[in-house]
């Protein structure tokens, strides 16, 4: 059986404010295209569906196109809830959709119910685990206590137990949006913290045949039989390096795995560039990057003046600026406090204004305004003392 394994789309979502919603509406007619071309047998969602509890008009309008389109398709999809989803809202007429072929699973109730589907090797069952948050549905799992560990580990104990009970030979395939022990995070995803220690070991998924990942925003393999497919966009500057796919699995009829990644449509590329600022306007081997989205981080002593204008002529997508002055001997000392332990007040102003304006010293006129500031907030200290109490 091939399956297309996908997730976090994040329907709705900006890239530092920054539309998506042209690059999401593209990799959703590549996921159909690939589905065409690649003669999918069945479609996986590892969840957040939706960047946010209550969506947009647009980010529904392409969930709701997407979803006709696999309909008309014939090709079975499985979606489940992930911790950006509202799992409520996004299981609205779920009955009635899965008679289409398209199974939204958002009641963690249903975590032992599987789509069953079939191939010439005989019957799959493809079990959808929507996000768990340990808080809400530790009493249906039968639980006092517990973190995302216990709550999943109790959910596959369902499965597993549901999988003893069907025909020998059955397949297994589990959806979980979750961050299991090993993967790699980046700067894009949701804590899931809350409730307890985030992390699950790998070994809460054994027993199954393959375990369609969703949360962790790069592609990764924990196993063979334990991968992430990681977002099909960038959301964060700390992806620029990923690769973004699908896993295009093959499920054979002794249950072993082999995948294949499929590459997703890329609408700009990441850089991360730094240095000074005169560097980066002026540096060739930058000019590759004059179309990307930038994030630049200057390291000059001072602050320039207009920096993020000065980028943006030359790298016209810049998007994030960020400051990290190179040590120098006024940023050498240990702290603050220390480099002006013991200096009187009037010096400290002018030590100030000097490491603003590196190269500039105070003129006559700033020093005269700076002395007549400290006696007056001296004066005014000495009015106050003399006041009865």
């Amino acid at each position: 059986m091939r399956l297309l394994h996908t997730s976090d789309w994040h329907l709705g979502r900006s890239f530092h404010r920054e539309s998506l919603h042209d690059a999401q509406r593209a990799f959703l007619d590549h996921l159909v295209a690939v589905v065409r071309a690649e003669r999918v047998d069945a479609v996986l969602v590892a969840g957040d569906v939706y960047d946010r509890a209550l969506p947009g008009l647009e980010a529904v309008a392409l969930f709701d196109d997407v979803l006709h389109r696999l309909a008309d398709l014939g090709v079975p999809t499985v979606f489940i809830s992930g911790n950006h989803d509202s799992a409520r809202r996004l299981g609205v007429g779920a009955g009635l959709i899965g008679r289409a072929g398209v199974h939204l699973r958002t009641d963690p109730g249903e975590c032992a119910v599987p789509v069953l589907l079939a191939d010439e090797h005989g019957p799959v069952a493809v079990y959808g685990l929507p996000y768990l948050e340990p808080t809400l549905v530790r009493e249906r799992f039968g639980l006092a206590r517990g973190g995302h560990a216990a709550v999943l580990g109790a959910a596959m104990d369902a499965v597993r137990a549901d999988l003893a009970s069907r025909p020998a030979g059955t397949r297994s395939v589990v959806l979980a949006h979750a961050f299991v022990t090993g993967g790699a995070p980046s700067d894009s995803e949701r804590d899931i913290a809350v409730g307890g220690v985030a992390s699950v070991p790998a070994s809460v998924f054994d027993g199954v045949d393959y375990a369609a990942l969703g949360h962790l925003h790069g592609c990764q393999t924990l196993a063979p039989h334990l991968r992430y497919s990681g977002s099909p966009l960038a959301y964060s500057f700390s992806e620029a390096t990923h690769r973004k796919t699908m896993w295009l699995v093959d499920l054979a009829a002794d249950g072993s795995v082999a995948a294949q990644r499929i590459d997703c449509p890329r609408p700009r590329p990441l850089a991360r560039l730094r240095g000074h600022l005169d560097q980066l306007l002026t540096a060739p081997e930058h000019a590759e990057h004059e179309r990307s989205w930038v994030q630049a981080t200057l390291t000059d002593p001072g602050r320039p003046a207009e920096p993020m204008e000065q980028l943006r002529r030359r790298f016209p997508h810049t998007l994030q600026l960020l400051f990290d002055p190179e040590e120098s001997e006024a940023t050498a000392s240990p702290s603050y406090a220390a480099r002006v332990s013991g200096r009187a007040d009037l010096e400290i102003a002018e030590g100030f204004l000097r490491h603003v304006r590196p190269g500039a010293e105070p003129d006559a006129d700033e020093l005269g305004w700076l002395r007549e500031g400290f006696e007056t907030v001296r004066e005014s200290d000495d009015r106050k003392a003399e006041l009865p109490r």
